[in-house]
């Protein structure tokens, strides 16, 4: 039986949380895996009902994650006599003391645009933060004997701005899980979703932050009021105010340009709604924009695909290879091309429908168990190689450099 141990002390909140959240049933599901699972503290009421499944929940505060995975969890992976670490939150354990995969899902160590954003904004100590970040990020690729991307796109962004091997899992997604839920929204979102009919609705999935480009998005929405003749409205699961974001982004700035474009009354600022009511929004709405100039996946997207949305999107060769045919797309940083490719769709119901049989189609292609199954046969692969050698598996940097002598990298 292989013993598996996943770092995922970075999942407090969000895509970290919602990941383990879906791999860990199918994880479950494998009879010859035992996997022992590192969270935060008070995270383990999330998952119950599961056999093969160890818990250490352990209380690290964000500042001292790092230099805890490289120090504490050490001796915890020796102790438990595990056979491979999965690093779930982008950074590696440097010299690990078993074979490594590392996942990395953030594309704002990449971005030419979020530096770029950063500055105009004046955000220097998170533009400090977030280049010391890249630099462990970049060297932990380096740490890990393999490293996974969740879409091909950027995989190769990876293999562009390290020089090493970077293998593409898709995330999946779970349609029965995702529609399982039939509670009722909540009393003030339902009456904020019935004040919107009657209205072409927009929606966006997605906290404020800087990378999801709000900015341009709200924009565009003079420009679609004047084209739709007012009846327009965009459903947000956030509120432009500050204090009620996770994460150091300022919304001041868009919450200012609402109000100096006159748009107040285009925008329906719901606040985040429980993951498992989500296909009650989607299904609220006619249109799913994501005006996002970075990406690695964007869940969202399958998800609107799955509940028969229509999509637009901002032009971005992650946001092709999720959606290919089932979106129409447009320059990131144009809210009048946001605005013409809005109102192509809204005006042409039968494009409209012919788009969300596609992409009904194409979010049955996304499974969690078929990308589990791809996480374990890399790992069974770095346990025969490691068994083939009779030692431990050479640190990341030496392996590279020498991998026609050592295992080769799988297809997946």
């Amino acid at each position: 039986m292989m013993h598996l141990f996943i770092n995922s002390l970075a999942a407090s909140a969000g895509g970290g949380l919602t990941y383990i959240r879906n791999v860990t049933p199918h994880l479950s599901a494998s009879a010859d895996v035992r996997v022992t699972l590192a969270v935060g503290q008070g995270l383990q009421r999330e998952f119950h009902g599961f056999s093969n499944l160890d818990f250490l929940e352990l209380n690290v505060s964000p500042a001292r994650r790092f230099w805890q995975e490289q120090s504490r969890l050490r001796e915890l992976i020796r102790s438990c006599r595990a056979d491979v670490l999965l690093s779930t939150g982008n950074f590696a354990m440097r010299s690990s003391p078993v074979p490594q995969i590392l996942l990395s899902r953030n594309s704002i160590y990449t971005s030419a645009d979020f530096y770029r954003d950063l500055r105009s904004r004046h955000e220097y100590r998170v533009w400090l933060d977030t280049r010391l970040r890249a630099c462990l990020a970049k060297r932990s690729i380096r740490w890990a004997d393999y490293t996974v991307a969740p879409s091909e796109a950027f995989a190769t962004d990876l293999r562009r701005w390290t020089g090493v091997q970077v293998l593409a899992i898709h995330h999946g997604f779970d349609h029965d899980y995702f529609f399982q839920d039939t509670t009722p929204l909540s009393p003030e979102v339902q009456q904020k979703l019935e004040s919107a009919q009657g209205a072409v609705r927009l929606l966006f999935v997605s906290h404020y932050n800087y990378y999801r480009n709000f900015e341009t998005l709200i924009r565009a929405m003079p420009l679609l009021r004047q084209r739709l003749g007012g009846e327009i409205k965009l459903l947000l699961t956030c509120k432009l105010i500050p204090g009620q974001n996770p994460g150091a982004y300022r919304p001041e700035a868009a919450a200012r340009l609402v109000k100096e474009l006159g748009v107040a009354d285009v925008l329906v600022e719901l606040g985040a709604v429980p993951y498992h009511q989500l296909h009650q929004l989607y299904r609220a709405a006619d249109i799913y924009v994501t005006p996002a100039y970075t990406e690695t996946f964007a869940h969202p997207l399958v998800e609107a695909m799955a509940c028969g949305v229509p999509i637009v999107a901002s032009d971005l060769a992650v946001h092709r290879e999720i959606c290919d045919g089932a979106a129409v797309y447009f320059p990131c940083f144009s809210p009048e091309k946001l605005a013409e490719s809005v109102t192509q769709l809204a005006r042409s119901h039968e494009t409209s429908k012919h788009m969300a049989a596609v992409g009904l189609e194409r979010s049955r292609q996304f499974s969690w168990k078929s990308h589990v199954d791809q996480l374990l046969a890399l790992a069974r692969t770095l346990i025969d190689a490691k068994r083939a050698k009779g030692v431990a598996c050479p640190p990341a940097s030496e392996s590279r450099a020498t991998r026609s002598g050592g295992h080769d990298v799988p297809r997946i």
